[in-house]
């Protein structure tokens, strides 16, 4: 027993922080500098600055940490599931006792990385629609100004301007950026967007860069400048590398030249070709419009020969004046001739007024002796035949008189022989009827049913309001007696209803 505590106090004793300490030390002795291939995974960026991350293959994982001061430096924009090649020490972290790598600096591992990265962007793009080509925008057949984003060092920009020299001389404004390398994806997009700022403005741009690895192309597929160019309101031509390099800039952008040069005759057109092309269009316009002269000189022609001799026309139509003038001349006198003939045989038609006057003062005085003659024999005459008449009148009335007595006397003969009784039954019949007659009539079987008969003060009977003053004193008549009344001031009533 004494022998096995010996043997257990031989091993030696440390501490927590002593074994995570020589776990540190042995790690960061091993593996002072390393890179390490992976995908990465589990990315997430803090508010302090600091990224972190993991890195994973098919068998194992192992955590990463990218420091604020470091991430400016590390060459790429890490992006979950894509596999890079990450540079930097293993260090424990003794909190937890866990192991990770400090990266300091990150590039894509091979094309094939980078090729998956593209296909993500561009599938995403793709779904926004910023590729559709109903965005893209004409380019100005002849631009003022023509603004280039590029390096200033490099062949592209001198490629540019001689071959816009050569074609058609305009305002070249260079925005010279780095064209690869950290923070060039930023410079390009700032540059493209502070275009729309300059002044004069550019009336197109032109994004170019010579050829080079995909690596070396990766700016040009960076989101940043991709939104640039689509938030673009310039025009925009994409140079990006040779004929047989894409990168999605040039989905984005409205025009695709496969090199620089190409960008600068798509920019411009060739003075020469312009002037052969306008010399062209000005020979076929004149040429049209003497093939039109000479159509229409034609049917001019044409209609020329249809119509009249205009000047035999005209000497007709004078000839034709001439002769009614002439006839006219003649024929006034000739009609006034006529025309007083023709009066003076209507003069010598006409009665002699003044003998006619004459031959009717005559009868007139003749016609009044006769009446003056004729006069007294007439009202002789009138006074026979009126004595006449009223010694008529006096026999006829005496022969009346005698036939009124003879029939009176016939009458009382015949009245002795009617029985007494049956004449005044009769006489009675005949007084009823005439009295229901006047009873129908009467005015106070009106009075009656309600009725009253109005009058004056006086007695006179009253049939309107206008003849009644206000205050004036009236009469009213009923059928058991009068009273007295005293008229208001008078209304003027409607209708009466029926």
């Amino acid at each position: 027993m004494d022998e096995l505590r010996t043997t257990v106090s031989n091993v030696p004793e440390y501490t927590v922080s002593e074994i995570s300490g020589a776990v540190k030390r042995t790690l960061e002795g091993n593996f002072g500098r390393v890179r390490v291939r992976g995908e990465i995974t589990e990315l997430k960026r803090y508010p302090s600055g600091h990224i972190y991350f993991s890195l994973k293959d098919e068998g194992a994982k192992i955590a990463g940490v990218v420091w604020k001061s470091t991430v400016s430096r590390l060459g790429m924009v890490p992006e979950n599931g894509v596999e890079v090649i990450a540079t930097g020490r293993v260090s424990a972290y003794a909190d937890r006792s866990s192991y990770q790598l400090i990266t300091e600096r990150m590039e894509y591992a091979g094309a094939g990385a980078l090729l998956a990265r593209i296909e993500m962007l561009r599938l995403r793009m793709v779904a926004e629609g910023l590729f559709d080509a109903d965005r893209k925008r004409r380019l100005p057949v002849l631009p003022a100004v023509i603004g280039v984003v590029t390096s200033e060092r490099g062949a592209v920009i001198q490629d540019i301007r001689t071959t816009i020299a050569r074609r058609f001389p305009r305002a070249v404004l260079l925005w010279p950026v780095p064209v690869q390398g950290d923070g060039a994806a930023e410079r390009i997009a700032t540059a493209i967007a502070g275009f729309e700022r300059v002044v004069p403005r550019p009336d197109v741009l032109i994004v170019a860069r010579g050829g080079g690895s995909l690596e070396d192309l990766m700016a040009f597929n960076e989101e940043v400048v991709l939104r640039a160019v689509a938030a673009c309101r310039i025009p925009l031509i994409s140079a990006v590398g040779h004929e047989t390099d894409t990168t999605l800039i040039d989905f984005v952008s409205d025009r695709r030249a496969p090199t620089p040069t190409a960008a600068a005759e798509l920019a411009v057109p060739a003075r020469a070709e312009l002037i052969a092309d306008l010399e062209q269009r000005a020979a076929r316009l004149i040429g049209g419009l003497n093939h039109l002269t000479q159509q229409r000189r034609l049917l001019l022609s044409r209609a020329e020969r249809g119509l009249p001799d205009l000047p035999a026309l005209l000497g007709g139509a004078r000839q034709r004046l001439d002769d009614r003038a002439e006839r006219l001349v003649l024929a006034l006198p000739n009609l006034l001739h006529k025309r007083r003939a023709a009066l003076d045989a209507a003069v010598r038609q006409l009665p002699d007024l003044q003998a006619l006057a004459t031959a009717w003062r005559e009868r007139v005085q003749e016609r009044g002796v006769r009446l003056i003659i004729a006069l007294p024999n007439f009202v002789a005459r009138r006074h026979a035949a009126i004595d006449l008449c009223g010694q008529k009148l006096g026999s006829g009335l005496r022969h009346a008189v005698a036939g009124i007595h003879g029939r009176a006397g016939r009458m009382l003969g015949r009245l002795s022989d009617v029985p007494l009784r049956a004449l005044l039954r009769e006489t009675r019949a005949r007084l009823e009827g005439t009295a229901a007659r006047l009873e129908s009539v009467s005015p106070l079987a009106v009075l009656q049913r309600g009725y009253a008969v109005v009058s004056d003060a006086a007695g006179h009977p009253l049939t309107s309001v206008a003849t009644v003053p206000p205050g004036a004193r009236l009469r009213l008549r009923f059928a058991d007696g009068e009273v007295g009344a005293t008229a208001d001031r008078p209304e003027r009533q409607g209708r009466l209803p029926l």
